[in-house]
């Protein structure tokens, strides 16, 4: 069944998994892979905007951290007084995968609005697929200098 509701983008990183969550609960260097909302800098504490290199509109973000459970729940809207939960991310370390501590599993997920057309859908779905491999190309390199 295609999921109609929500959209989940997993990949297996050469990176242990706290390292891989310092990057999914950084604000800034988000800003670095999430291309809704490029180029991240902290607008306020605990508030960010980058710009969407799609439309070239700012977006902000607000990052609920859960160190203990490795998840990040991100607020995301196009103003700090319109923003929504829309994303998660969650970090499972490879040893509980059985492909060893020195590797983890990086998941996203997105939920769709019901204002949401389906072109809308297609391309978040799309968008979020492509910034897995960002994501494990920014971990790896980081990690072989």
């Amino acid at each position: 069944m295609i999921d109609p509701h929500c959209h989940s983008s997993s990949i297996l990183v050469q990176v242990p998994a706290i390292q891989a969550f310092e990057l999914m609960a950084d604000g800034v260097k988000q800003g670095q892979w999430a291309w809704g909302s490029w180029q991240r800098r902290e607008a306020e504490p605990g508030l960010f905007v980058g710009t969407s290199v799609f439309d070239g509109r700012e977006t902000f973000v607000r990052l609920h951290v859960d160190r203990e459970r490795l998840q990040v729940d991100y607020d995301v809207g196009r103003a700090p007084d319109r923003m929504q939960f829309r994303n998660m991310s969650r970090v499972i370390p490879g040893g509980l995968l059985q492909h060893g501590d020195d590797k983890c599993v990086i998941s996203l997920l997105t939920w769709r609005l019901a204002t949401q057309d389906d072109a809308a859908w297609q391309q978040m779905s799309t968008v979020h697929e492509a910034e897995m491999y960002l994501i494990r190309g920014l971990l790896e390199r980081q990690a072989e200098s």
